[in-house]
């Protein structure tokens, strides 16, 4: 049985492809919020809570949130690869590829 908790300050953005949390009345991102959290340049909760002038709670929960692996997060990233991957294959505006292009005509 899956858990579900309940974000005091997250919410779904409306009207929005991302199914991913978002801070309320601000529509950033938890998962935003949290990059700046984490890899070689991670900043303190508190510095990235001052830069976005939010309380250090909305923050914290930011954090709690992304830390919890919601597979909303790895299902938007995987629907934006696919997009990415979709424009690159398709030929832009009727332009042939590289590859098209040195095809010989018979």
């Amino acid at each position: 049985m899956a858990v579900t908790t309940t974000w005091k300050h997250l919410v779904r953005k409306p009207k929005s492809a991302y199914k991913q949390l978002f801070v309320k009345d601000r529509w950033v991102a938890a998962r935003t919020i949290y990059g700046q959290t984490v890899g070689e340049d991670a900043r303190t909760p508190e510095a990235v809570a001052a830069d976005y002038a939010l309380p250090l709670e909305v923050v914290l929960e930011a954090i709690a949130y992304c830390e919890s692996d919601p597979p909303e997060i790895r299902e938007d990233w995987e629907r934006e690869e696919a997009s990415i991957q979709r424009m690159a294959a398709a030929p832009a505006n009727g332009v042939k590829s590289q590859a098209q292009s040195r095809q010989p005509r018979t």
